[in-house]
């Protein structure tokens, strides 16, 4: 699902605090909460960014990013962070994140995530100047062109905010590409005889439904992640109608599923608990369903070619 361009962006050609407004403009797009951006202070502690990485099976990590707009990621710089953050007023993150300019080794990777753990920091992870590039043309392309451009990103973290969520602007593509992160989950790639969890299935069908036709994604316990546009927002009358044969026949998956659940054929526990990750599932039934999430799948697909997200 990643779009392929001639040459790659060259972020050396960038200030700090120019790669540093894209990065979190890339985590506010990517669904991240309660984002702090401390790095504009001047005074990070080891923190440029602090926030909250939403999961689907509902992990929430505190995760603390750090920018390195630098040709390499050393050891000492790393472990220098990692340090300073853990002894700052926030305290031991439960993750730590260094986005890269450059490219950095699976050894350094190692290295860094063992120091990591060292400080009582459980994940570590570290981005290249490539992967990161990779994860904008995935989430944010849109944000990337303007880099890209030369248009000027906001210093003032509210007004980078508005701007993340300025849609009048955006082609139909730019829009479509947006509406595919929401698909980017594993209700959308799990079959169905190997899905875990029941309750989350339906949430995920029905928060995907609710983002495309109001622009409003959601985590499956409610929480907004961001705001995306919706359906209404695209200019091209066939495309909008495309989207909304998406919606319904994302809405016919739901409604199959609780056709399922109601004749027997799709059964929880019999231990009482609404969360518990046991069921029963005939094998036509988990068929049908297969089948369905496909069809609307295949129809994203039809309206944007980029799109590649299928079971697995």
């Amino acid at each position: 699902m990643i779009a392929r361009t001639v040459q790659r962006v060259h972020f050396e050609d960038f200030g700090g605090a120019e790669f540093e407004r894209l990065v979190f403009a890339y985590h506010l797009r990517a669904g991240w909460r309660d984002l702090a951006w401390y790095g504009q202070t001047g005074s990070d502690l080891g923190r440029d960014i602090i926030g909250v990485e939403p999961f689907d099976d509902g992990r929430s990590p505190r995760t603390i990013i750090q920018c390195v707009n630098r040709a390499g990621l050393t050891d000492a710089k790393a472990k220098n962070d990692m340090a300073k953050a853990v002894g700052a007023p926030t305290g031991v993150p439960d993750a730590f994140k260094f986005v890269c300019r450059g490219a950095v080794s699976s050894e350094r990777r190692d290295a860094i995530s063992a120091a990591g753990r060292q400080l009582g920091i459980k994940a570590v992870d570290v981005w290249s100047g490539v992967e990161f590039e990779e994860a904008l043309r995935l989430r944010a392309e849109f944000l990337l062109r303007r880099f890209v451009e030369g248009v000027v990103f906001p210093d003032a973290e509210a007004e980078l905010r508005r701007f993340v969520d300025d849609f009048p602007d955006l082609s139909d593509h730019d829009t479509l590409h947006m509406m595919a992160a929401v698909f980017d989950r594993p209700a959308f790639r799990t079959p169905f005889m190997a899905e875990s969890h029941l309750p989350a299935f339906q949430q995920a069908i029905e928060d995907t439904i609710g983002a495309l036709n109001t622009g409003v994604w959601r985590t499956r316990d409610g929480a907004e992640i961001r705001r995306i546009p919706s359906l209404h927002h695209v200019r091209d009358a066939q495309i909008r109608a495309g989207l909304a044969k998406v919606v319904r026949e994302l809405d016919e998956v739901r409604r199959l599923f609780k056709r399922h659940l109601a004749n027997g054929s799709v059964q929880h526990c019999s231990c009482g608990d609404p969360n518990c990750p046991t069921f029963v599932v005939h094998p036509r039934a988990a068929h049908d369903l297969d089948r369905a999430r496909s069809i609307a799948l295949g129809s994203f697909a039809k309206l944007w070619p980029g799109f590649d997200v299928h079971l697995s």
